[in-house]
């Protein structure tokens, strides 16, 4: 029989988290790579840009040739040619001279500045006047300046955003290795439990809501979501359906188990698992106590509680870590929510010392600042998630907070954001 273990603490768990290597690596093209999180570094295999180049219209100029222009004074000089676009500049640029050219044109040698089109005027096809002095390197990007060739663009862990996509393609970098997302099985247990569509929905049976909130939480890692099935209260149905979705995914969500009886149940299910590891039995947290880790070899199974909004608070806080810690993101991880906001709180929560509360909060415009009002509700009562603009952490050894109190609201979305 497998051993039961003390109950964790919700820290417990995540320091569990940071023990577990990063699946596999793979190769991807630069528009499956946003999101995804870099499995080796990066180094510029050349220069960006690769030439000396115009960052505004405007004539190129030796700047020493400028100094002193001014509007109540121009400057002339001897109009030199013309840089036409995404052509090699061929051109040299003699002392006493400017040649035309466009933003992004190829600087022409000797020439170290670009002063813009609005600040000079030809006065014929010989002579431009200029009303104002540049610098050296003033409206221009020498080659190199961006990025040198031989840098350190990005370390191994690096969660690449569109900047960073557009960093490697200048660089010419087509592909990249990236940390192989996690295939997650969710399984939804319970005799009661039937399909969506079931209509009409006979006495005693509740539809499958688990198996669509914990896909989508899923899909906000980057994680896939593979095989989605209904099992039974039955052990062995049950142990065929588990052994099946461990061999074709790395991740298994067995949703239920609220109750003692059946979570004991999901607890026997790991004696007919090869290699099973219980390593949480249990977490100090409300909602969702009845929470279970096991490695199978170098699988995971988590037992989540059967009641949604347990289900869903512990995929959030403690399943999306881990997830995010898979595909070898380790700083700053997308499951730590989307932006918090600070609000104060307008009624008191009560808590229990020993305990991590999560308590799901509704936001509202007060003054210059938001106010966070609880919702109340019962593990089973989805509406209260769907009511609630995030959520608030009461930590294990604080006994409640009082109106007034100054809290960090985890958001569920963007959408909230100021």
């Amino acid at each position: 029989m497998t051993s039961f273990l003390t109950v964790k603490t919700t820290e417990d768990v995540l320091r569990m988290v940071e023990s577990f290597e990063p699946l596999d690596s793979e190769r991807v093209d630069l528009y499956s790579a946003p999101g995804r999180v870099l499995a080796d570094a990066i180094t510029a295999p050349e220069s960006v840009p690769h030439f000396n180049r115009a960052l505004m219209d405007g004539f190129a100029v030796r700047a020493r040739d400028t100094f002193g222009a001014s509007e109540s004074q121009p400057g002339l000089l001897q109009f030199g040619g013309e840089v036409r676009m995404g052509e090699d500049s061929r051109l040299e640029l003699a002392s006493g001279s400017g040649i035309a050219i466009p933003t992004g044109g190829m600087l022409p040698a000797g020439a170290d500045a670009v002063i813009m089109i609005e600040h000079t005027s030809r006065l014929d096809g010989e002579t431009i006047e200029i009303m104002k002095p540049v610098a050296p390197g003033e409206n221009v990007l020498m080659a190199g300046e961006d990025i040198p060739c031989g840098q350190a663009v990005f370390s191994a862990g690096k969660l690449l955003r569109p900047q960073d996509i557009g960093a490697l393609a200048a660089l010419g970098i087509d592909s990249v290795p990236v940390y192989r997302r996690p295939r997650v099985a969710i399984l939804s247990t319970g005799d009661e439990i039937v399909p969506v569509p079931t209509m009409p929905l006979p006495p005693g049976r509740i539809r499958d809501i688990n198996s669509f909130t914990l896909a989508a939480q899923i899909m906000e890692v980057g994680a896939v979501t593979g095989t989605v099935e209904r099992v039974g209260d039955d052990l062995d149905s049950l142990v065929r359906a588990c052994r099946q979705a461990l061999e074709e995914h790395d991740v298994l969500l067995l949703s239920g188990g609220s109750s003692v009886g059946v979570r004991d149940l999901t607890v026997s299910i790991l004696d007919f698992l090869p290699g099973a590891e219980l390593l949480v039995h249990g977490v100090a947290v409300r909602p969702g106590k009845p929470t279970i880790l096991a490695r199978v070899g170098a699988k995971l199974l988590w037992g989540l509680p059967g009641h949604p909004i347990s289900a869903m608070t512990i995929c959030r806080t403690l399943v999306l870590p881990f997830l995010s810690a898979l595909q070898g993101l380790r700083e700053k991880p997308v499951w730590k929510g989307l932006e918090a906001e600070q609000a104060v709180l307008t009624r008191r929560v009560p808590s229990v010392h020993g305990r991590t509360d999560y308590v799901p909060v509704v936001l509202s415009k007060e003054g210059e600042g938001l106010a966070a009002t609880p919702v109340f509700g019962k593990s089973a009562m989805i509406s209260a998630l769907t009511k609630s603009d995030g959520y608030i952490i009461i930590p294990t050894h604080v006994e409640g907070l009082d109106a007034g109190s100054a809290v960090k609201v985890h958001l569920f979305h963007s959408n909230f954001l100021r």
